[in-house]
C-alpha cells in the first residue's frame, strides 16, 4: 500500500509530460524561407530533450521552464526536392513534404483576403484549370484576436491544384505565381488577413513605442472597455430575451423580423488595438520570411491623415519583432472606389498617405488607380495587383531587369496661364486610347480646383483651364474614384499626386 502511495506523484507527473508540439507554421507542405538561418519552434516539457532533423541536420534542445523551445538550422539553398522534417521529443512528428523556397506574409484587410474562388466565376474557373503549381503553397491563419499575445494559430500548408487554389489569397496567389516562374524556386504565401480590419489593431506593441503618439489610441479604446461588464450583461439578456421572442414566433407561426442585439465590444475585439497582430501574427514568431505583403487601408480612410504615422508605426515594428533587418514591405496602394460619392477626397488623402511611406527602406507602392472598381469595395482584378507586387519584388528584392515603378509625378515648371509637369518612371507614357489625358485639376492662388485640360508631348504634360489664369497647384486622380488613362510603356498607370501641400 505505501508502495503503491510512493508511486503515485512519480505516475502522476509523467501523465502531465506534454507532447513535443510544433508552431502551427510546421505542417506537411511548408515552405522554409532559403539562405536565411531556417526558426524551428514550438513546445514540450520543460527540459526535455528535443531533437531536430532536416536535410541531414540534427539539431537538439531543451525547453525553457515556460515549455518553449527554438532551434535554428543552418541557412538552405531554394530546393523542390521533398523532404521530412522529424522533431523527436517523449513523442516523434514526421512531416512530409517540406520544401525550401521563398516566404511571403500577406496580410490586411478584405481585399487581401479575398480568395480565388471569389472572382467571376468563368475567371475562377479559367485560374483553376491552370493551378497546377505544386511548388506555390499557401497557408490561411485562421482569423483570431485577442487583448494579449498568443502563442498558437490555426491553419494548414496547402500546395496550389484545381483542388486547393480556391482558398488562396487571390493577390497573394498571383504573386506568387509572377514569382515562381520568374525565380522556379518554391514558394509559399501564409496569409493572415482579416476582412474589414483597421490598421490599428494590426500594429505590434512595439509599434507604439516607435510612435508614442498613436498611444491616444489605446487610451481611447481603454476608455470604452471601462463600462464593458455591464455592457456584456445587458446585451446577454437582451439577446436571451430576442431568443425567446424568436423561438416564440417560429412556435406560433408568426414572421419575426426583430434585429438580434449588437454585441458590445469586449477586450478581445477585432477592434482593440494590436489585437490582430496579438492573435494572428505574434503566433507566427520568429518566423523566417522574404518580406511582407500589405493590402490595407479602406477600414482607415475617415482617418487618413493619422494613417500615414499608423503605417510607418506598423513597417517599423513589425521589422522589429521579425528581427530579420529591414525585410522587403510591399503594398498595395488603394484603387479607385466611389464609396457613395466619387468625387469626396477620403480616398486620395488615404493614398497619399501610403505614398509618404515610400520614404522608408526597402519599401515598394502598386499604383491600382485604374483597376478598382467604383461600385464595389472588393475590386475582382486580382492579377494586376498581384503581378505589379511581383515587378516590384522581383526588381527590388531579386534584382532582375524589369520595369517595376509607376510613372510619378517629379516637378511642375511655370508656364503663363499653364502648369508644365515632368515625370520619372515615364518612358512610353501615352494614354490608353491615343485621347487627351483624363484626372487633372488646377487652382489658383484661392485653392479652388476646377478640372483641367491637359495635352502630353515628349513625356511632358501641360495643363490649363480658362476659369484659372494664374495656376499655383495641380492634382491628379485626386478623388475617391478618379477616370484616368495615363500609362507608361510596362503598362504602368500613373500615380495620383498633388503638387500642393493644402490641408484638406
Amino acid at each position: 500500500m505505501n508502495r503503491i502511495l510512493c508511486l503515485l506523484p512519480l505516475l502522476f507527473a509523467t501523465g502531465l509530460r506534454a507532447d513535443v508540439v510544433l508552431a502551427p507554421l510546421f505542417t506537411d507542405h511548408a515552405v522554409l524561407q532559403q539562405g536565411k538561418p531556417i526558426p524551428i519552434w514550438g513546445t514540450a516539457s520543460p527540459g526535455e530533450t528535443v531533437t531536430v532533423l532536416f536535410h541531414g541536420e540534427t539539431v537538439s534542445t531543451k525547453p525553457g521552464p515556460d515549455g518553449r523551445w527554438l532551434v535554428r538550422l543552418k541557412p538552405a539553398p531554394a530546393t523542390a526536392e521533398p523532404a521530412d522534417l522529424v522533431v523527436t521529443g517523449k513523442n516523434q512528428i514526421t512531416l512530409h513534404d517540406i520544401v525550401v523556397g521563398e516566404v511571403w506574409l500577406a496580410s490586411g484587410q478584405s481585399n487581401m483576403e479575398l480568395r480565388v474562388c471569389d472572382l467571376e466565376k468563368d475567371v475562377f474557373a479559367k485560374e483553376r484549370a491552370s493551378a497546377d503549381y505544386p511548388l506555390i503553397r499557401h497557408i490561411k491563419i485562421a482569423r483570431a484576436s485577442a487583448a494579449e499575445p498568443q502563442t498558437t494559430a490555426q491553419g494548414k500548408w496547402e500546395p496550389s491544384s484545381s483542388e486547393t487554389v480556391g482558398i488562396f489569397t487571390a493577390a497573394g496567389y498571383f504573386f506568387a505565381r509572377d514569382i515562381y516562374q520568374k525565380l522556379k524556386v518554391p514558394v509559399g504565401i501564409i496569409n493572415s488577413s482579416y476582412g474589414g480590419s483597421a490598421i490599428e489593431a494590426w500594429l505590434s506593441p512595439a509599434s507604439f513605442s516607435v510612435e508614442p503618439s498613436l498611444n491616444t489610441l489605446k487610451q481611447s479604446w481603454a476608455k470604452t472597455q471601462t463600462g464593458y461588464p455591464g455592457k456584456k450583461a445587458a446585451y446577454d439578456q437582451a439577446l436571451a430575451t430576442w431568443t425567446a421572442e424568436q423561438a416564440d414566433a417560429k412556435a406560433k407561426g408568426e414572421a419575426f423580423k426583430k434585429r438580434a442585439p449588437a454585441a458590445p465590444a469586449g477586450p478581445d475585439s477585432v477592434s482593440g488595438p494590436s489585437n490582430l497582430y496579438n492573435g494572428m501574427i505574434h503566433p507566427l514568431l520568429p518566423v523566417g520570411l522574404r518580406g511582407v505583403l500589405w493590402y490595407q487601408g479602406e477600414a482607415n480612410t475617415r482617418r487618413a491623415a493619422e494613417y500615414h504615422k499608423l503605417f510607418a508605426a506598423l513597417i517599423t515594428g513589425w521589422r522589429k519583432t521579425l528581427d530579420q533587418g529591414d525585410v522587403p514591405f510591399y503594398w498595395v496602394q488603394l484603387p479607385n472606389c466611389a464609396m457613395g460619392n466619387a468625387q469626396s477626397t477620403q480616398w486620395a488623402f488615404l493614398r497619399e498617405a501610403q505614398d509618404q511611406r515610400l520614404s522608408l527602406p526597402a519599401t515598394g507602392e502598386a499604383i491600382t488607380i485604374d483597376i478598382g472598381n467604383p461600385l464595389n469595395i472588393h475590386p475582382r482584378n486580382k492579377q494586376d495587383v498581384g503581378h505589379r507586387l511581383a515587378l516590384i519584388a522581383l526588381a527590388q528584392t531579386y534584382g532582375q531587369q524589369v520595369v517595376f515603378s509607376s510613372p510619378r509625378f517629379a516637378k511642375a515648371v511655370p508656364a503663363g496661364t499653364a502648369i508644365k509637369l515632368a515625370f520619372t518612371s515615364a518612358e512610353g507614357l501615352k494614354t490608353r486610347d491615343g485621347s487627351a489625358p483624363l484626372g487633372f485639376e488646377i487652382a489658383g492662388a484661392d485653392k479652388k480646383f476646377v478640372p483641367a485640360q491637359a495635352t502630353l508631348a515628349d513625356g511632358t504634360i501641360t495643363v490649363s483651364a480658362a476659369s484659372v489664369p494664374a495656376p499655383v497647384a495641380v492634382r491628379y486622380a485626386w478623388c475617391n474614384s478618379p477616370e484616368t488613362n495615363l500609362y507608361n510603356a510596362a503598362g504602368l498607370p500613373l500615380a495620383p499626386f498633388r503638387t500642393d501641400d493644402w490641408a484638406p
